[in-house]
C-alpha cells in the first residue's frame, strides 16, 4: 500500500503555492485560481487519508469542498463582471471603489 507521504507533500506543495498566489497577486481572476488550488490541496489531503484510513468520511467531505468551491467559483464570477462593468478592470486595487 502505498504511504499518504507524498500525498501530503504534494497537497503541502499545492497550498502553498496557493497561498503566494492570493498574498502576491493583485488581479482578482489570479487570486480566485490561487484560492481554487488551495481547496484542491485540501481536497486531495482530505481523500489520501480516508484512503488511507479506510473511511469514506474523508471523500464525503471532499464533495462537500467541491460544492463550496464551485460555489465561490460563481460568486467570484459575478465580481468580476460586476468589477469590469463598473471600472473596466480586474485589479483587487479597484475592488474596494466598488461602494461607491
Amino acid at each position: 500500500m502505498i504511504s499518504a507521504e507524498p500525498y501530503v507533500a504534494l497537497s503541502l506543495v499545492l497550498l502553498c503555492l496557493g497561498l503566494v498566489g492570493v498574498m502576491v497577486r493583485r488581479n482578482f481572476i489570479t487570486v480566485l485560481m490561487s484560492l481554487e488550488l488551495m481547496f484542491n490541496a485540501v481536497n486531495l489531503n482530505l481523500i489520501a487519508f480516508s484512503f488511507r484510513l479506510g473511511d469514506l468520511a474523508g471523500q464525503i467531505l471532499a464533495i462537500f469542498v467541491i460544492t463550496v468551491a464551485a460555489a465561490e467559483a460563481a460568486i467570484g464570477l459575478g465580481l468580476i463582471i460586476a468589477l469590469v462593468r463598473l471600472r473596466d478592470t480586474v485589479s483587487l486595487d479597484e475592488a474596494d471603489l466598488m461602494r461607491s
